[in-house]
């Protein structure tokens, strides 16, 4: 049968052993048997839908955790912290799966914070805040709270937060995010290693910043970071901007400014589509860009990782609600929509599509669009499809990263409930919104016409 040839390209993986042959398929999502309802782990897909409703988000915690292994594993020697990603998912559940295992976060805002400290709070110390626009209110917090360090991104920013540093007489450990202008090929949207986005600091100016915040009180020049973009698939951008940290270190050591750490970003990218994708050989390939760069470097390495952790362990599960030809088009309409997953609309990312229980017969090609009153309301455009029929259920595989996280309750839909699997055992960490939620915050006008 057709659907069989995504079996022999080894687009799923049923196994969780911490192993390149275990990996090397990507995803955790299977067809135990022929005629079978795809799964996560041991629980069938189907399932989890019946107990949830759809939309559905449902993630894999055995592959997050191997995929965080992976790193660690790569870097083990040398001291080094992994710091994910919260923009990429920051479910609490999954916030608490990392830090239980050792990893640190890094945040871009004062909401991911609270949801660090929510999730665990003892992970505070291991969290690196980064983002072109903190608060005072959020640097206090962070201070307050803790942090590993800042990644500053200007020098007006530095010159806030030496200020709330002094107001809160707590030193403030610090790392420029510098700019080594390296191009990075990726969507234009998340690329940000270049002079003219908004990101970093010019690399060329770090060092006279860093010799004039020396004389600073309420300072301590803790670090330097760099990121260059996301969904980078080659190691080799890696390597060239972190030769120019390299470079840099050097100068301030002659400065007599010896720094502590160095944050080498985030950014690895997978494979979205329906090829083999060697997870273990990518992490691999990355680390020893890395390590190349930052020879004879002895401090802290800290990594950034999300979507390389995430995002191929989830998936958005929806119900087929109507299938509609018009004129030569053919549109399978979902209840899932672009504010479940905004990934297509925003970037025209793919995301692989496949049913959760396949029918015999033809691939035919369709769209599969959702139900928002928006032209760029679609999961694919003329996309091959396994034969669907109304109330069929169909996965959007790679949805763990930037999917719920950028999800949002345009049309008034109800955000989707998310869902755990750790082998054969499926928990419910986020509820299905209500229209209570929605309405809850919002203040409606009086029967006079004023405000209430």
């Amino acid at each position: 049968m057709k659907y069989d040839r995504l079996r022999e390209a080894h687009i799923f993986s049923g196994s969780l052993n911490l192993t390149k042959a275990s990996i090397a398929s990507s995803r955790p999502f299977h067809y135990p048997q022929p005629l079978g309802a795809l799964h996560c782990g041991k629980v069938s897909l189907e399932s989890l839908a019946g107990r949830f409703g759809t939309p559905l988000y449902v993630y894999s915690a055995d592959q997050i955790v191997e995929r965080l292994g992976l790193f660690q594993q790569a870097f083990a020697g040398r001291d080094h912290l992994v710091c994910y990603a919260v923009k990429a998912n920051s479910a609490l559940a999954i916030l608490k799966l990392l830090a239980d295992r050792g990893a640190g976060f890094d945040i871009v805002s004062g909401g991911e914070l609270e949801r660090v400290l929510a999730a665990a709070p003892e992970a505070a110390e291991r969290v690196v805040y980064s983002g072109v626009g903190k608060t005072a209110a959020e640097i206090d917090r962070a201070l307050t709270a803790g942090i590993l360090e800042f990644n500053v991104e200007s020098e007006p920013e530095l010159e806030l937060l030496a200020a709330r540093a002094q107001k809160l007489k707590r030193k403030a450990r610090f790392a420029l995010r510098v700019n080594p202008d390296v191009f990075a090929e990726t969507h234009p949207y998340i690329s940000t290693g270049l002079r003219e986005h908004k990101f970093g600091i010019d690399i060329r100016h770090a060092l006279r910043i860093y010799k004039s915040a020396a004389g600073s009180r309420w300072l301590e020049a803790h670090g330097v970071s760099v990121h260059i973009g996301s969904q980078i698939r080659s190691a080799d951008p890696f390597g060239a901007a972190l030769q120019r940290v390299s470079k840099l270190l050097r100068q301030l050591e002659r400065e007599g400014i010896v720094l502590k750490s160095v944050d080498a970003g985030g950014g690895l990218g997978i494979d979205y589509h329906g090829g083999s994708f060697d997870a273990v050989a990518k992490v691999q390939e990355y680390a020893a860009a890395v390590n190349r760069a930052l020879d004879g470097f002895d401090g802290r390495l800290l990594l950034e990782p999300g979507r390389f952790l995430v995002a191929q362990a989830g998936t958005l599960v929806a119900r087929i609600l109507q299938v509609k030809r018009n004129g030569k088009k053919t549109f399978v309409i979902t209840d899932a929509a672009m504010n479940d997953l905004i990934r297509p609309a925003l970037y025209q990312a793919h995301h692989e599509i496949v049913p959760v229980r396949p029918r015999a017969g033809r691939a035919r090609t369709v769209d599969v669009v959702g139900p928002v009153c928006e032209t760029g309301d679609f999961f694919a455009r003329d996309r091959k499809l396994q034969p669907v029929l109304p109330g069929d259920l169909v996965a959007l595989l790679d949805a763990g990263a930037y999917g719920m996280a950028q999800s949002s309750n345009y049309n008034t839909r109800l955000r989707p409930a998310e869902v755990l699997v750790e082998g054969a055992k499926a928990r419910l960490i986020r509820r299905r919104e209500t229209i209570a939620d929605l309405l809850a915050p919002e203040i409606a006008a009086v029967a006079n016409g004023t405000s209430l």
